[in-house]
């Protein structure tokens, strides 16, 4: 049976300083995300060349596509 209350009940101690602290981590995560300097826009502070990413494609996803119809490349 499911509660229809609109709350939930308060967890243990332990449980709720487990919460501050991993709220806290990402907190400071986010801080130091935010007070980090920008990357350069510059064109000349780009690096020369960048390799496209490869994919890989299953032999079961390869089958996969053709019974749908897609062309996998």
């Amino acid at each position: 049976m499911t509660s229809s209350r609109p709350y939930d009940d308060l967890g243990s101690p332990a449980q709720m300083q487990a919460d501050c602290r991993a709220t806290t981590a990402r907190l400071e995560r986010a801080a130091r995300r935010v007070t980090a300097p920008a990357p350069s826009l510059h064109y000349d502070e780009q690096p020369a060349e960048r390799s496209k990413p490869t994919i890989e494609v299953s032999a079961a996803a390869a089958r996969l596509a053709g019974a749908l119809h897609f062309h996998l490349e």
